[in-house]
């Protein structure tokens, strides 16, 4: 495969990130008003570069399946990981200590973040887990372009640390420590995004990527990364994983050819399970 030089890639890669962040609609700015304590919660956490208005849709649908909705908005290009973390800590005490179970939902980076919360700080209300998009053991991308000096300028500190090494952010973390399911996207529309990735890809993230051991189910979907979480089709999965533990297979003639890859060729995280601070 030709390579293309990152000082070429890095100005449409920017564009393609930015370019899908939307106006936040009602969100919680890290904080939320607890639910009635019969009640389960969801919290939702965007993904790199995005806000909260990206899951608004989302957010919606799960309310409307009553749920106590609590879609965080956070600084996800001004903060190091620690700090975006702490955050989301203290996000989750004040809006969900009440509730009877709080399950996350969370897309791209949020689910590294999420990862990285409950190894440290795991509520003991904590339900399931479900991640849409997660570069679980690193971005290509972000291998290729953190050396370029605007990447951060523009990216922030957290997003230097998201490549596929064995001391990034992802490869650092324990799998998680609940019942997780991943859905992971094969619907590029970015062409420069899959030039750079191994295998197929969302445009962001590699399948491959978005897969850990450890997790309680997985899903491979015709998806596009920025859109992903707008699909009702995940929506429906979602809702499935958070009420059984399982997606439904049906029908799903992707994720078991690329499963099987997967397992067998993807690289081991060094350190896999050792690591807990971010």
């Amino acid at each position: 495969m030709r390579r293309i030089p990152a000082a070429v890639l890095f100005p449409g890669l920017i564009c393609v990130v930015l370019a899908t962040a939307v106006i936040p609609s009602r969100a919680d700015d890290m904080s939320g008003t607890p639910p009635a304590a019969a009640q389960e919660a969801v919290v939702l956490l965007h993904g790199l570069g995005r806000n909260a208005g990206s899951m608004a849709l989302l957010e919606q649908r799960l309310s409307s399946a009553a749920y106590a909705v609590h879609n965080i908005d956070y600084p996800s290009r001004k903060a190091p990981p620690e700090v975006l973390v702490g955050l989301l800590a203290e996000s989750v005490n004040a809006c969900c200590s009440e509730a009877s179970k709080v399950h996350f939902v969370t897309h791209s980076l949020g689910g590294i973040l999420v990862r990285a919360y409950l190894a440290a700080d795991m509520p003991a209300n904590v339900g399931r887990l479900v991640m849409l998009a997660p570069p679980n053991r690193g971005s290509e991308l972000t291998d290729l372009l953190r050396d370029q000096w605007l990447f951060e300028t523009v990216m922030g500190p957290t997003a230097r640390q998201l490549g596929t090494d064995p001391d990034s952010l992802p490869n650092r973390l324990p799998p998680p420590p609940v019942e997780t399911g991943v859905i992971a996207g094969t619907g590029s529309v970015n062409p420069i995004g899959t030039l750079v990735i191994p295998g197929e890809d969302d445009g962001m993230v590699s399948v491959c990527s978005t897969w850990i051991e450890g997790l309680t189910d997985f899903l491979v979907v015709p998806k596009t990364h920025a859109f992903i979480m707008r699909s009702t089709r995940v929506t429906a999965q979602v809702l499935r994983f958070l009420r059984t533990g399982s997606f439904d297979h049906e029908g799903d003639e992707l994720t078991a050819v690329y499963l099987a890859g997967c397992e067998t060729a993807i690289r081991p995280a060094a350190d896999a399970g050792e690591g807990v601070e971010p």
